[in-house]
């Protein structure tokens, strides 16, 4: 069964998941925004998305582009939490889980590290 939470409670909880990143780490975030969404519309079970350049592959040609974006999908999220303990730990895994992919880190390694 779905869990219930209101959209500030769970941008609450990317909030504090976003805090989880060490200070060096989040230090060397630039030119990326955070975004909240219900459901991502090519595929409503995806439970967040990195979309943008990963810092390993930006070069002299990245200068003035728009920010990247990591979406979090409130409801897929949800739909998969039976306990808010659960949406906690759900909205923790998918916030580092796209903001390595800004830094470059693949899905298998990703899996590799217990992120995926």
């Amino acid at each position: 069964m779905a869990v219930s939470m209101t959209p500030d409670r769970f941008e609450e909880l990317v909030g504090d998941a976003l805090d989880l990143i060490p200070p060096q780490l989040a230090a060397a975030i630039d030119n990326v925004v955070v975004l909240v969404d219900d459901r991502n519309d090519e595929d409503p079970y995806l439970l967040g998305l990195y979309h943008g350049i990963a810092l390993t592959e930006r070069d002299s040609h990245y200068g003035g582009s728009l920010p990247d974006t990591i979406t979090v999908y409130r409801d897929a999220l949800l739909e998969i939490c039976g306990s808010e303990e659960e949406v906690v730990h759900e909205v923790a895994v998918t916030v580092i889980h796209e903001v390595a992919h800004y830094f470059g880190i693949e899905e298998d390694r990703l899996h590799e590290l217990g992120w995926g």
